[in-house]
């Protein structure tokens, strides 16, 4: 039985996806805590918060942004929201890298099936994956950066609740029945948006990767970790780019509750308002700073998951 077989046969046990998403879910922490202010202020940019909104737009705008949230609220007005991005990232990223290298072996179980259509599905499919299990987490992390006078989740959870009967719609009654659905405005765009982004990344990273290191008679090498490094900044630009307008109006209907609290923010109503309030340029605000955040965090996070997978033997 040749190595490569063995090789994919052991990506598929258990042992291999408990050590592949520990070292995962540990990468994705050490990347976002690298980035939590620049997080903190592309929040604050994409959902049109109207204190900083003077501040968009320019290179010099996320410097001052950040300046202005240190001013009113120190070192902690930068980490806002963070405590919940930590609870949120461990399982996400270790969902997404695990469920990547599972479904890298069953889409590409040999080299004859290596492709980029595989490369990208794989991707995407992790990704959709671990946001489907992680959302709620990720609704109230941003909830917690854009607004600093709320107790998140309990607000979240009575959001119209006692509306008044001129106002009661459909969705009022759906979400006096099943209020858990609070914690999922804007999944549907969310998962729209995360099969460019994560199919893109994971594309970028295995195609570079098989070019710069190609296996050679069932053996490939590791690559450095400054490789690593640079192979996943390019992956997160291209992936950024890509998928950034389903972010912009990700953002505005997660806090779509804040404004209209008494039902969801739909898809056409929200681009609309994305479109009035800046053009076509509405749905790349804040994508300079978005390329500041992403690129070195995917450059952490993919570095930091192919060290922690090297250390536990994987």
């Amino acid at each position: 039985m040749s190595s490569t077989v063995s090789h994919q046969r052991d990506k598929r046990s258990l042992d291999y996806a408990i050590r592949s998403g520990i070292a995962g879910g540990l990468a994705g922490c050490i990347a976002k805590t690298a980035v939590a202010p620049l997080d903190r202020v592309k929040i604050l940019f994409q959902a049109s918060n109207p204190d900083f909104q003077k501040y968009a737009g320019t290179w010099t705008g996320a410097y001052r942004a950040g300046l202005a949230i240190y001013r009113d609220g120190g070192a902690r007005g930068l980490l806002q929201g963070h405590s919940a991005t930590l609870l949120r990232i461990f399982p996400y990223a270790a969902i997404k890298f695990m469920v990547y290298d599972q479904w890298r072996a069953i889409l590409i179980p040999n080299r004859d099936k290596e492709t980029n259509f595989r490369r990208f599905t794989a991707g995407a499919l992790a990704g959709m994956t671990s946001v489907t299990f992680t959302y709620p987490l990720e609704l109230v992390r941003v909830r917690m950066a854009f607004h600093s006078q709320l107790s998140t989740m309990r607000v979240i959870y009575n959001e119209g609740s006692t509306p008044s009967p001129t106002t009661r719609t459909t969705t009022t009654q759906i979400f006096e029945r099943f209020p858990v659905l609070k914690f999922y405005r804007g999944f549907t765009v969310t998962m729209v948006g995360m099969i460019p982004y994560a199919g893109t990344a994971f594309l970028t990273w295995d195609f570079l990767r098989a070019h710069f290191f190609p296996v050679i008679d069932d053996q490939s090498k590791r690559p450095h970790p400054s490789a690593n490094l640079a192979i996943g900044a390019v992956s997160g630009a291209i992936s950024q780019t890509v998928s950034y307008p389903f972010e912009v109006v990700r953002r505005r209907m997660q806090v779509g509750g804040l404004t209209r609290p008494d039902r969801w923010l739909r898809w056409g109503e929200t681009v609309r308002a994305v479109y009035a309030s800046g053009g076509w340029r509405g749905f790349y605000v804040g994508l300079g700073i978005g390329y500041l955040k992403i690129i070195p965090m995917t450059a952490i996070s993919f570095a930091v998951w192919q060290g922690g997978k090297g250390l536990l033997g994987v």
